[in-house]
């Protein structure tokens, strides 16, 4: 079995946690509301604010027999630079004020997953971040191509309040191919485990992040 194939294996309880989220499953369904919609692009504000500087770091600690990863980190750095600003702007075309977003206090779910993976980094094995860009990288994909079309529609909101989650969708799925080839190339069992680790508890991290958002279940909300 190719290590890609096993992540996906050990991960499974932890992202079938994630997907019995109220607030997930009506989102792929279209039916929550624009505050909670808003409510959601902020804590991704947050938390997407925070890539480039974990991947940053995770390559100023890479030990010396994962040198070349850096060419690996870099192409990651590049292609996530400004992310967190098309989120501001979605929050601002779906009609909510960016600014407030931009200097608002994470939740503390929000905190916590973000925490984790900097402590993670610097005081164990940074190659575990990995885990992280693969529960990032595979729920965006799943949100993108499953719920953002629902959700514009059911909110009468234009194409620039979802050019996160849009352009996400697009990008991930090249990226995941990416991240397949690379991830199949670790050998090292620590290194493994540790991206298993964080895998599965960034599903959970990032579960109890979405169930703190304020939410009314099932609740369709169409644009005036």
């Amino acid at each position: 079995m190719k290590f890609y194939e096993e992540l996906i294996q050990a991960t499974e309880p932890s992202r079938q946690k994630l997907a019995t989220v109220p607030q997930l499953v009506d989102g792929l369904n279209g039916t929550i509301s624009r505050e909670t919609y808003i409510a959601y692009l902020t804590q991704a504000y947050h938390h997407v604010s925070h890539t480039v500087r974990f991947l940053m770091a995770m390559g100023a600690q890479l030990p010396t027999k994962h040198q070349s990863l850096q060419k690996v980190i870099s192409e990651y750095i590049e292609e996530e630079v400004g992310h967190e600003e098309w989120i501001l702007n979605d929050i601002a075309a779906a009609g909510g004020d960016k600014e407030a977003a931009r200097m608002s206090i994470p939740s503390l779910e929000t905190q916590v997953l973000i925490a984790y993976n900097y402590d993670y980094i610097l005081r164990k094995n940074p190659i575990g971040f990995f885990g992280m860009v693969f529960m990032l990288e595979s729920t965006s994909i799943q949100l993108a191509s499953k719920g953002a079309k629902a959700l514009q529609q059911n909110l009468g909101l234009p194409d620039s309040a979802f050019s996160y989650l849009y352009s996400h969708g697009e990008l991930d799925i090249s990226h995941m191919v990416f991240f397949e080839k690379v991830i199949n190339t670790m050998t090292d069992p620590e290194d493994k485990a540790a991206i298993i680790e964080v895998a599965q508890n960034t599903f959970c991290l990032f579960a109890n992040l979405l169930s703190a958002i304020p939410h009314t279940p099932q609740v369709n909300h169409h644009a005036a």
